[in-house]
């Protein structure tokens, strides 16, 4: 004979249903919000395009910087590339395909798994991105591949894939904001948190994601050093702003349970 299982009452069941209601049309406005924010950004770039005269002269100003400060040429990271075309090919799509995807699928996982910890991140690449697009506003950079003096190629438009079109007649995208490298501070934001919210001496190997990103960024003539190591800057800030709160707090102490509990032994004692 079958025992009967746990009865649901209908009170539960009409509960579940709002409930339900509900954290749908969370889940729908954290995604509206990330989307707004995404296209802020990116009509925010497409403002700052036009400045072309000063974005060259800042990319001149950044090759004299790092040269002076002793920074390896970008060249010769790319020079390494350019002897292995799947390699290539492989960094060109790592830098038109990763950025995005893994940033969402970040934060969706998040929103899913770390609920407590998803609003502070969601501030902190909020800020971060905020920061980076006022960066575009005042201070227009043009890419290494753009740069005569940086004698690089443009990977992606040799090889592909190709993220931009001529950077005369693309409007899709403002091709004179380097700096902050976006993919890079991005990529430090997602390895950051996976670290705090993950447990055990894995959890470090996230940080594999931001030091590639730097490399792909660097070869595929994108980016200079300072790009991003100014992206690293901010992100530090923005976490610094946006404190980390207290998600996971420890239990409390469970009280002693007496060692003998049968009835009338405390009298006895």
């Amino acid at each position: 004979m079958t025992r009967p299982g746990p009865q649901v009452s209908s009170a539960e069941e009409s509960s579940s249903g709002p409930a339900r209601s509900t954290a749908v049309r969370r889940a729908l406005r954290e995604v509206a919000l990330v989307l707004v924010l995404l296209l802020a950004y990116k009509f925010g770039r497409l403002a700052a395009d036009g400045n072309v005269g000063a974005a060259f002269q800042n990319a001149e100003s950044v090759w004299h910087w790092e040269r002076m400060l002793g920074l390896p040429s970008e060249k010769g990271v790319q020079g390494v590339l350019l002897d292995h075309r799947g390699a290539i090919r492989l960094a060109n799509g790592y830098y038109a395909w990763v950025h995005f995807p893994a940033t969402g699928l970040f934060l969706l996982w998040l929103y899913c798994r770390r609920p407590a910890h998803y609003r502070w991140i969601r501030k902190v690449m909020t800020l971060l991105t905020g920061s980076a697009l006022l960066l575009h506003l005042v201070a227009p950079l043009a890419p290494p591949r753009m740069l005569a003096r940086a004698g690089m190629t443009d990977t992606a438009h040799v090889w592909g894939p190709a993220v931009y079109g001529d950077p005369r007649t693309d409007a899709a995208a403002n091709q004179y904001a380097a700096m902050p490298s976006l993919h890079v501070g991005w990529a430090v934001v997602v390895a950051v948190a996976l670290i705090v919210v993950s447990h055990g001496r894995w959890r470090w190997l996230w940080l594999a994601h931001p030091v590639l990103t730097v490399l792909v960024v660097v070869a595929t003539a994108n980016h200079y050093w300072l790009d991003g190591a100014v992206a690293c800057v901010l992100v530090a800030g923005a976490f610094w702003v946006v404190r980390r709160p207290q998600c996971e707090p420890h239990p409390p102490a469970r009280p002693k349970r007496p060692t003998d509990m049968r009835p009338g032994a405390q009298k006895r004692r």
